[in-house]
């Protein structure tokens, strides 16, 4: 037996942490007691400001009164019931709901529990929606290099970040990647960039190379997230889109964390003024509270699957077991009337030019190599420090001892703060952020 193995009478040792430095983290514990508002508190009792919001999920803020109500009257109701052949009147409800936030073409909506799970549905939709048209050979996806489409075998195979693959294999066959869109001409630049749009035109190569008639899908985050906070440029998610259009590929947002106000509209897909045909999306679909996630799907492609199945048989061989749970739906529904009566992501569009600008002059500061943001999603981008991701996970960590929870993306560091936040707090979140990127 190895002699290096954590002792036994730690009473961390138990849990095998996501995403984490596992063996750094029993050394130097991070833990988070209670939540409030824009804040976290840690054992000792410290206030942290929710610099990330939870993990792009909690732009409300915690503890919303309302969902907790929602959750609990649910709870007393119904507080489960199978979602194969049975339905409850919540998750319908929750369904058109979503429909009326999303362009009139996506109105057709199937619930999951998590981002990898909607991903991985919306890969499967586009499969079966050519195979039943009499195009089964479309078999092939197109994904981004630094893309990020959750951990299931779908969508860490569309993925385009090397850590999140190099572990596990080849996944799936016949997967291509066009380039990011992180170049130099656009470095420094908050918003979308004015060059790059014909990165797209990769799109078009492999078209060119393996014929359009064997790809699917193509799938994208309108802003690559969980790689830096990655902004499209001008005219590139339109470009894919024509490309898509001419070419009979489906065209998939993954909006998991752009989705519900991040950008300042309901979803990114309408900042860009670009209609996917698939789109998905969870985190702030609950405020955090309960996990859900939704796909969108165009009227005819359902229309198309349903149509190709014998009378009274399943259509669609696919769900899981907390699909449309009815808390999971109850939290959904009390989530978006908050949306709808605090006008939400307005305050989103109030907050995000000052944020901007602020993420922005940090070009000033030694060792930062870009900055770049969208709406209330910014990213610091330092050099290395020793291994790359060093000096990012020692800024995360020093981020917590000074009141901050944040993220960080290799050497990028990432801020998602909630809209709940006030503009003088967003203020000294940067000024935290500030003084710990100075003194690493």
């Amino acid at each position: 037996m190895p002699d290096n193995l954590p002792p036994s009478n730690n009473p961390l040792v138990h849990q095998w942490m996501p995403f984490t430095a596992n063996r750094q983290f029993l050394e130097q514990p991070r833990l988070i007691e209670r939540a409030e508002g824009v804040y976290y508190y840690n054992t000792r009792g410290e206030k942290l400001f929710d610099g990330s919001s939870g993990l792009y999920c909690i732009p409300l803020g915690h503890g919303r009164r309302e969902i907790r109500e929602a959750v609990t009257k649910q709870m007393q109701e119904l507080d489960y019931a199978p979602p194969f052949q049975y339905g409850v009147p919540a998750a319908f409800r929750l369904a058109t709901e979503i429909a009326d936030m999303l362009p009139p073409s996506l109105n057709r909506i199937m619930f999951a529990g998590s981002g990898s799970e909607a991903v991985e549905t919306a890969l499967k939709v586009a499969i079966q929606y050519h195979r039943v048209r009499g195009e089964g050979q479309r078999q092939r996806f197109v994904g981004r290099e630094r893309g990020y489409h959750g951990v299931n075998f779908g969508g860490w195979s569309v993925g385009g970040m090397v850590n999140n693959r190099k572990s596990f294999g080849l996944g799936l066959p016949g997967v291509m990647h066009m380039r990011h869109t992180k170049i130099a001409e656009n470095q420094f630049q908050m918003g979308e960039g004015t060059h790059g749009a014909n990165l797209a035109d990769d799109l078009q190569r492999f078209v060119d190379l393996h014929g359009a008639d064997t790809i699917a899908a193509c799938i994208v985050e309108p802003i690559a997230g969980s790689t830096g906070i990655l902004v499209p440029p001008q005219g590139y998610l339109q470009r894919l889109r024509d490309i898509c259009t001419k070419h009979g590929i489906l065209l998939i947002f993954d909006e998991v964390i752009t989705g519900f106000g991040r950008t300042g509209q309901n979803f990114a897909s309408q900042t860009f003024g670009v209609t996917p045909d698939i789109l998905t999306m969870a985190k702030a679909l609950t405020n955090g509270t309960i996990p859900m996630a939704a796909v969108a799907v165009r009227e005819d492609i359902q229309q198309t699957i349903l149509d190709a199945a014998p009378e009274h048989h399943v259509e669609f061989y696919h769900g899981y077991t907390y699909s449309g749970h009815p808390v999971a739906c109850a939290a959904a529904l009390a989530t978006l009337k908050i949306y709808r009566e605090e006008d939400t992501f307005a305050r989103v569009r109030e907050l995000a030019p000052a944020f901007l600008e602020q993420i922005g002059a940090f070009k000033d500061l030694p060792y930062v190599t870009d900055t770049r943001g969208h709406g209330l999603l910014g990213a610091v981008e330092l050099e290395h420090k020793g291994p790359p991701g060093a000096r990012g996970f020692n800024i995360l960590c020093k981020a917590f001892e000074a009141g901050l929870v944040l993220r960080a993306a290799g050497d990028s560091i990432v801020l998602a703060p909630p809209f709940a936040a006030t503009a003088d707090e967003l203020t000294q979140m940067i000024e935290i952020m500030r003084k710990v990127i100075v003194a690493s």
